[in-house]
């Protein structure tokens, strides 16, 4: 008899959070955010104020809050906390579709110049 699989853990989705805005494992910053969440064991969807824990794990490593892919890592989180269906996706469409969501299709500027230098 089929099991249901393991609920995902706010780890499992940081992690994927960092593999889809760093997918060549480059910016160190991000690398930094996730050791934020590394020991987050517990389910995503048990975690209370989860835009409040991915916004201090965000200033823990950019206090100015003003590094895109970070922001993008937040959106990635947000997102996938709602949509685990679309988990393993491809990377690009999870991306797209995080951005347009936590903007309402209106990212700012460096989000954008970001997204521009990712693709390119």
């Amino acid at each position: 008899m089929p099991r249901e699989p393991e609920p995902l853990t706010l780890a499992e989705v940081a992690r994927r959070a960092v593999e889809v805005a760093d997918p060549n494992d480059r910016d160190a910053l991000l690398g930094q955010y996730f050791l934020q969440f590394e020991d987050a064991d517990e389910p995503i969807t048990a975690v209370q104020n989860l835009e409040e824990r991915v916004a201090l794990a965000a200033e823990g490593v950019d206090a100015d809050a003003d590094d895109p892919s970070i922001a993008v890592a937040n959106a990635v989180i947000i997102y996938l906390a709602h949509r685990r269906d679309e988990f393993d996706d491809d990377p690009e469409d999870i991306l797209r579709l995080a951005v347009r969501a936590e903007w309402r299709g209106d990212p700012p500027q460096a989000v954008l110049a970001w997204l521009a230098d990712a693709a390119g």
